[in-house]
Protein backbone atom coordinates (compact mmCIF):
# COMPACT_ATOMS: atom_id res chain seq x y z
CA UNK A 1 0.00 0.00 0.00
CA UNK A 2 1.04 3.11 -0.38
CA UNK A 3 1.60 6.29 1.71
CA UNK A 4 1.89 9.59 2.12
CA UNK A 5 4.00 12.45 3.95
CA UNK A 6 4.30 16.40 4.35
CA UNK A 7 7.21 16.91 1.68
CA UNK A 8 7.82 20.61 3.45
CA UNK A 9 9.19 19.17 6.46
CA UNK A 10 11.91 17.43 4.75
CA UNK A 11 13.01 19.77 2.21
CA UNK A 12 11.22 17.91 -0.54
CA UNK A 13 7.87 19.86 -1.55
CA UNK A 14 7.36 23.61 -1.36
CA UNK A 15 4.76 24.21 1.87
CA UNK A 16 1.73 24.84 -0.46
CA UNK A 17 2.19 21.50 -2.16
CA UNK A 18 3.74 19.93 0.27
CA UNK A 19 2.29 16.07 -0.07
CA UNK A 20 4.72 13.15 -1.37
CA UNK A 21 3.56 9.65 -1.99
CA UNK A 22 5.67 6.47 -0.75
CA UNK A 23 5.62 3.76 -3.09
CA UNK A 24 7.25 0.61 -1.25
CA UNK A 25 10.26 -1.24 -3.43
CA UNK A 26 11.87 -2.86 -1.24
CA UNK A 27 11.40 -4.83 2.77
CA UNK A 28 13.30 -6.17 5.16
CA UNK A 29 13.43 -7.64 8.10
CA UNK A 30 13.54 -5.09 11.05
CA UNK A 31 16.64 -5.88 13.20
CA UNK A 32 15.91 -3.29 15.59
CA UNK A 33 11.82 -4.09 16.80
CA UNK A 34 12.34 -8.06 15.08
CA UNK A 35 9.43 -10.42 15.10
CA UNK A 36 7.48 -9.57 12.31
CA UNK A 37 8.41 -6.29 11.98
CA UNK A 38 9.77 -4.49 9.15
CA UNK A 39 11.96 -1.96 7.33
CA UNK A 40 10.73 -0.72 4.14
CA UNK A 41 12.19 1.07 1.37
CA UNK A 42 10.45 3.65 -0.54
CA UNK A 43 10.52 5.81 -3.53
CA UNK A 44 8.48 9.08 -3.65
CA UNK A 45 6.45 10.65 -6.29
CA UNK A 46 3.97 13.82 -6.82
CA UNK A 47 0.33 13.38 -6.06
CA UNK A 48 0.74 13.37 -10.34
CA UNK A 49 2.62 10.64 -9.98
CA UNK A 50 6.39 11.91 -10.98
CA UNK A 51 9.09 11.20 -9.20
CA UNK A 52 10.36 14.08 -7.11
CA UNK A 53 13.69 16.06 -8.02
CA UNK A 54 15.40 13.47 -4.74
CA UNK A 55 14.24 10.26 -6.02
CA UNK A 56 17.48 9.02 -7.69
CA UNK A 57 16.37 5.46 -7.23
CA UNK A 58 13.54 6.02 -9.78
CA UNK A 59 16.32 6.54 -12.55
CA UNK A 60 18.88 3.85 -11.56
CA UNK A 61 15.58 1.16 -11.62
CA UNK A 62 15.29 2.48 -15.25
CA UNK A 63 18.68 1.74 -16.10
CA UNK A 64 18.74 -1.64 -14.33
CA UNK A 65 15.10 -2.27 -15.96
CA UNK A 66 16.92 -1.49 -19.29
CA UNK A 67 19.99 -3.68 -18.70
CA UNK A 68 18.40 -6.51 -16.77
CA UNK A 69 18.89 -9.31 -19.21
CA UNK A 70 22.39 -8.85 -19.01
CA UNK A 71 21.95 -9.67 -15.03
CA UNK A 72 24.44 -6.72 -13.93
CA UNK A 73 26.69 -7.70 -10.80
CA UNK A 74 27.22 -5.12 -8.22
CA UNK A 75 29.82 -4.99 -5.23
CA UNK A 76 30.08 -1.66 -2.90
CA UNK A 77 32.41 -0.58 -0.64
CA UNK A 78 31.33 1.66 2.04
CA UNK A 79 33.78 3.83 3.62
CA UNK A 80 32.99 5.61 6.67
CA UNK A 81 34.03 7.29 9.90
CA UNK A 82 32.85 7.55 13.34
CA UNK A 83 32.74 10.55 14.90
CA UNK A 84 32.44 11.82 18.48
CA UNK A 85 29.98 14.38 18.92
CA UNK A 86 31.60 15.89 21.56
CA UNK A 87 35.04 16.40 20.39
CA UNK A 88 33.97 16.19 16.47
CA UNK A 89 36.59 14.22 15.91
CA UNK A 90 37.12 11.06 14.94
CA UNK A 91 36.97 7.64 17.58
CA UNK A 92 40.27 7.32 18.68
CA UNK A 93 41.88 10.90 18.18
CA UNK A 94 42.39 12.51 21.44
CA UNK A 95 41.00 15.89 22.16
CA UNK A 96 43.66 18.43 21.82
CA UNK A 97 46.10 16.73 19.07
CA UNK A 98 46.37 13.84 16.99
CA UNK A 99 46.72 10.03 17.55
CA UNK A 100 50.11 8.63 16.30
CA UNK A 101 50.44 8.11 12.48
CA UNK A 102 48.67 5.80 10.34
CA UNK A 103 49.32 2.40 9.75
CA UNK A 104 48.37 -0.27 12.77
CA UNK A 105 44.91 1.04 11.97
CA UNK A 106 43.89 -1.01 8.76
CA UNK A 107 42.31 -4.43 9.88
CA UNK A 108 44.28 -3.58 13.29
CA UNK A 109 43.39 -5.12 16.66
CA UNK A 110 43.90 -4.07 19.88
CA UNK A 111 42.79 -1.20 22.34
CA UNK A 112 45.58 1.50 21.19
CA UNK A 113 44.30 0.96 17.08
CA UNK A 114 41.08 0.20 16.64
CA UNK A 115 37.87 2.28 18.04
CA UNK A 116 34.53 1.63 17.79
CA UNK A 117 34.70 -2.03 16.31
CA UNK A 118 31.24 -2.84 18.70
CA UNK A 119 29.04 -0.77 17.06
CA UNK A 120 30.83 -1.70 13.53
CA UNK A 121 30.21 -5.56 14.98
CA UNK A 122 26.64 -4.72 16.18
CA UNK A 123 25.97 -3.12 12.45
CA UNK A 124 27.43 -5.85 10.15
CA UNK A 125 24.93 -8.71 12.34
CA UNK A 126 21.94 -6.33 11.98
CA UNK A 127 22.61 -6.25 8.52
CA UNK A 128 22.76 -9.83 8.00
CA UNK A 129 19.73 -10.53 10.50
CA UNK A 130 17.82 -7.74 7.97
CA UNK A 131 18.01 -9.99 4.82
CA UNK A 132 20.97 -7.33 3.51
CA UNK A 133 23.69 -9.12 1.23
CA UNK A 134 26.80 -7.56 3.66
CA UNK A 135 30.11 -9.70 2.42
CA UNK A 136 32.66 -8.09 4.83
CA UNK A 137 33.30 -4.86 7.06
CA UNK A 138 37.20 -4.05 8.19
CA UNK A 139 38.79 -1.26 10.06
CA UNK A 140 40.34 1.15 7.79
CA UNK A 141 43.50 3.55 7.75
CA UNK A 142 42.78 6.34 10.03
CA UNK A 143 41.61 5.69 13.67
CA UNK A 144 37.83 5.34 13.77
CA UNK A 145 37.37 4.85 10.01
CA UNK A 146 35.70 1.41 8.67
CA UNK A 147 34.33 0.09 5.79
CA UNK A 148 31.65 -2.34 4.98
CA UNK A 149 31.13 -4.41 1.57
CA UNK A 150 27.48 -4.77 0.17
CA UNK A 151 27.10 -7.27 -2.81
CA UNK A 152 27.20 -9.03 -4.74
CA UNK A 153 23.51 -8.13 -5.68
CA UNK A 154 22.03 -7.99 -9.23
CA UNK A 155 20.43 -4.58 -10.43
CA UNK A 156 18.63 -2.29 -8.03
CA UNK A 157 18.94 -4.58 -5.51
CA UNK A 158 22.47 -3.17 -4.99
CA UNK A 159 21.44 0.50 -3.91
CA UNK A 160 18.75 -0.85 -1.69
CA UNK A 161 20.83 -3.04 0.11
CA UNK A 162 23.39 -0.27 0.05
CA UNK A 163 20.60 2.47 1.35
CA UNK A 164 19.29 -0.13 4.10
CA UNK A 165 22.84 -0.83 5.89
CA UNK A 166 23.29 3.05 5.84
CA UNK A 167 20.00 3.54 7.68
CA UNK A 168 20.85 0.50 10.34
CA UNK A 169 24.37 1.96 10.59
CA UNK A 170 22.86 5.52 11.44
CA UNK A 171 20.53 4.22 13.91
CA UNK A 172 23.15 1.87 15.40
CA UNK A 173 25.14 4.63 16.09
CA UNK A 174 22.82 6.93 17.68
CA UNK A 175 22.04 4.19 20.19
CA UNK A 176 25.66 4.71 20.63
CA UNK A 177 26.07 8.19 20.61
CA UNK A 178 28.45 8.29 17.59
CA UNK A 179 28.07 10.49 14.30
CA UNK A 180 28.72 8.43 10.75
CA UNK A 181 30.56 10.90 8.53
CA UNK A 182 30.65 9.65 4.81
CA UNK A 183 32.59 12.63 3.25
CA UNK A 184 35.66 11.76 1.64
CA UNK A 185 37.85 13.38 3.77
CA UNK A 186 36.84 14.72 6.84
CA UNK A 187 40.35 15.13 9.03
CA UNK A 188 43.09 17.83 7.94
CA UNK A 189 46.38 16.26 7.58
CA UNK A 190 48.29 13.36 6.45
CA UNK A 191 45.09 11.03 6.62
CA UNK A 192 43.49 8.95 4.27
CA UNK A 193 40.05 9.99 3.34
CA UNK A 194 37.62 7.75 1.75
CA UNK A 195 37.20 5.81 -1.44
Amino acid sequence: PGWNYDGSSTGQAPGQDSEVILKPQAIFKDPFRLGDNILVLCDCYTPGGEPIPTNQRYSCDRVMTIAGAHEPWFGIEQEYFMFDPKTGKPLGFPADGEPPAQGPYYCGVGAGNVFGRDICDAHYKACLYAGINVSGINGEVAPGQWEFQVGPCTGIAEGDQLWMARYILERIAEIAQVSIVYDPKPVKGDWNGAG
